[in-house]
């Protein structure tokens, strides 16, 4: 469903912009404005996308709760919407386990791992999936075939043999999105995370058809701090361009911002550089003396999967810290006693910025989704929005973090520039799945001495969770930025004079939730 605006994206962004104006209108100690939003939203008294109105603003009720950072309630709870909500407007909260919920009352309960006969079975006289299944799962009832589910071993012999192509595998979307396995079934047939394994990717949540899957927001404690006296500066990810449509280019991003209440921007694929740089030494100095192989840190998805499933290779991902990291310490030494709101694509980065050790370099971190929706809430027309100052300060290849392959190529762009005579294998994986199986291999011995990036996400951030635009449209609106970028690698960032003042501690492994 990638790339195709679906009511669930449409609900999203209406609870967004309704979360962000209440955050922009809220007056001290009243929040009693929650209780209107859903009927804002699903207004009227016939339902519009599920059997019941009411269904559809219980719904509507608990990702608003969600978008504020609050917990989920289950349906034998009975309590007004904004019970607890006063917690919201603490602008230092932090999301409480878990960030990516199921809202269980709008779970489809979805068949999983089940191979099924359609209704485009023809009951054919030869009856080759019969003839063909291993189990003898196959029988004829009134002619048309019908798998019994206890026999049944999945091999897909039948599917193969069927001349219509009328058996086909289900699975639940959710699940099958999901490269940790950490979805499995409830009591009652709904989707359940097991959150011991979940890395918070956010792939489930993009992949559910009927939205039952949603993460926790910093809306409303982002937009408290930009109305406090303390000023409040936005990294924006490497992967922004082109994600807020063609109305809104890196020139008025400032202003854009700007018009949102943050003091200014600066562009993330700063730290990207310096994270580039590190990586390079961090590489030329441990591979393959001291570890056999070195994979990429700036995915945290990644790296926790890595850590999860491989522990014996926690020494073997980069210490360098992350892009947003990096960025968000450079902007408190420039402006000291600012807060810091990383925007970008990336669930994953809200687990991140939770950790600690990282608490104090980042204080808040929104979606493009989100933020899309505060534009709307501040009713901000970018056709209006007047050009400024061009996000330049980056090279190309500290913009092209955003893309798969972008981030090992600066590395070895930086390796090259200080090393030139030395060579670096490098292989790259897109989606925990494909990560999971570059890991296996590097296991078995096959990567020694390579560089491996893993991204978590297809087409690497430009896929995140959070992002608004297509992955091939976003991919190439990045490709576009980062050759035009006038700095062209890493190590000609205007800000890399700046590294060893801030190197000295900095780039330790960062401490987990």
């Amino acid at each position: 469903m990638r790339g195709i605006y679906t009511s669930v994206n449409d609900i999203r962004k209406r609870v967004f912009e309704e979360v962000a104006r209440l955050s922009y209108n809220f007056k001290e100690g009243d929040l009693s404005e929650m209780e209107q939003i859903p009927y804002r939203i699903i207004p009227g008294e016939v339902s519009t996308y599920r059997e019941s109105v009411f269904l559809e603003r219980a719904i509507v009720k608990e990702r608003m709760r969600l978008a504020m950072g609050l917990n989920l309630r289950s349906a034998s709870e009975h309590a007004p919407v904004s019970q607890g909500a006063e917690e919201c407007v603490k602008p230092e909260k932090y999301y409480q386990p878990p960030l990516i919920n199921i809202i269980k009352f709008a779970c489809h309960s979805c068949p999983d791992n089940v191979v099924t006969v359609t209704n485009a079975c023809q009951g054919c006289l030869a009856h080759p999936c019969r003839e063909v299944c291993p189990k003898g799962a196959i029988s004829s009832v009134n002619g048309k075939s019908v798998i019994d589910p206890e026999k049944c071993i999945k091999c897909g012999r039948c599917m193969e043999a069927c001349p219509y192509g009328a058996i086909v595998h289900l699975e639940r979307p959710c699940a099958k999105a999901c490269g940790m396995k950490a979805i499995g079934t409830d009591q009652y047939g709904r989707a359940d995370i097991d959150q011991s394994k979940c890395v918070s990717c956010g792939m489930c949540l993009v992949n559910c058809p009927f939205g039952a899957i949603a993460d926790k927001a910093q809306i409303f404690q982002t937009i408290q701090a930009l109305r406090s006296d303390v000023p409040v500066y936005a990294a924006i990810a490497p992967s922004v361009a082109g994600q807020f449509g063609p109305n809104l280019t890196t020139e008025q991003l400032r202003a854009a911002f700007q018009k949102l209440g943050f003091a200014d921007i600066v562009e993330v694929a700063v730290g990207a550089d310096l994270c580039a740089m590190e990586e390079a030494e961090d590489f030329v100095r441990e591979v393959p003396d001291r570890i056999p192989f070195m994979g990429t840190s700036c995915c945290p998805a990644w790296s926790v999967m890595a850590k999860k499933l491989f522990p014996q290779f926690e020494d073997r991902i980069s210490m360098a810290l992350t892009p947003m990291v990096l960025a968000g310490r450079l902007l408190k030494r420039e402006h000291p006693g600012c807060k810091v709101a990383f925007v970008g694509p990336c669930a994953a980065k809200k687990l991140e910025a939770s950790r600690r050790s990282i608490r104090s370099d980042i204080d808040f971190v929104l979606t493009y989704e989100e933020v899309k929706g505060m534009f709307e809430a501040k009713d901000v027309h970018f056709e209006e929005t007047a050009d400024s100052e061009t996000m330049k300060s980056a090279s190309g290849d500290g913009v092209g973090f955003a893309i798969t392959g972008g981030v090992a190529q600066a590395v070895v762009n930086c390796i090259k520039q200080k090393y030139p005579d030395r060579e670096v294998l490098v292989e790259h994986a897109e989606g925990l799945d494909n990560c999971r199986k570059m890991l296996q291999l590097a296991k078995a011995g096959k990567y020694n001495g390579y560089l491996l990036e893993g991204m978590a996400c297809p087409g690497g951030c430009v896929g995140g969770a959070g992002t608004v635009q297509d992955i091939r449209k976003a991919t190439a609106a990045v490709t576009k930025q980062a050759k035009s970028n006038p700095r062209k690698h890493a190590y000609e960032d205007e800000y890399l004079h700046m590294l060893s003042e801030i190197e000295e501690g900095l780039f330790e492994a960062p401490e987990e939730a």
